[in-house]
This record gives structure tokens, sequence and C-alpha cells, in this order.
């Protein structure tokens, strides 16, 4: 009989293997498909761009001009790094992909520096 494994174990087990980015950044990129899947009206699959979509809106959402920092500290620098974290959940079924997604769906969608700039609306005093 398979051991069931807790979210938190897995991550674990994919950090002991691939130590490029924090296990927070896994436990984001998962709230973030939640959300990007409410912006979407979807219930299901989203695409890779549909998701760093989503990963945009909702880490701005978050973390406001601290977006980077925090992405930064996670190890995230760019668009693939969340690739890569979406690959290694898959790959540990943690995430399911169709036939149609791959790495590269994640390869420069967008450049850090423009797209988690934070803009700060006028306010009136």
């Amino acid at each position: 009989m398979e051991e069931v494994r807790s979210f938190h174990q897995v991550v674990d087990q994919i950090c002991a293997k691939d130590n490029r980015y924090k296990p927070d950044s896994y436990e984001f990129v998962l709230q973030a498909l939640s959300f990007t899947q409410k912006e979407f009206k979807k219930d299901g699959h989203v695409s890779g761009q549909e998701l760093l979509e989503g990963i945009r809106k909702f880490t701005l959402d978050q973390y406001g001009p601290m977006a980077r920092t925090v992405l930064r500290h996670w190890g995230i620098t760019r668009t693939s790094d969340f690739g890569n974290i979406v690959f290694n959940m898959i790959e540990d079924k943690l995430l399911a992909k169709t036939e149609n997604d791959s790495h590269g769906d994640f390869d420069e969608v967008y450049d850090f520096e423009t797209a988690f700039k934070h803009i700060v609306k006028d306010l009136q005093i």
C-alpha cells in the first residue's frame, strides 16, 4: 500500500531534489492557480500563459511594492522559474498537465521588472 504524503511532505521532497526554490514558492503557486481559475472563470485547467498572468496579478495583490523582493527571496527571477515549479509539482503528482502543456509555455512570457512594477494610485489628501 502506497503511503499518503501531505502537500508539505511532497514539497520537502521536491526541494531536496531541486533546491533552487523555497518551499513557500510551491504553496504560493497553488494559491495563485486558484486565484487564476477564479479570474478566468475556469473550474479546471488553465494554460501556462493564463497562469502566469494570474500569478502576476496575485503577486501584486498580495505583496504590492515588495513583489519582486519576495519572488527573489524564493529564488524566482523569471517566468521560466514558475514553469520549473509547476513541472516539479507535475512530476510529483501535485498538479496535472494536458498533452498540449509544455515547459516552454513559461519561457520569457514577461519581463519581471515591468510586470511586477507596483503602480501606486493617486491619493487625494
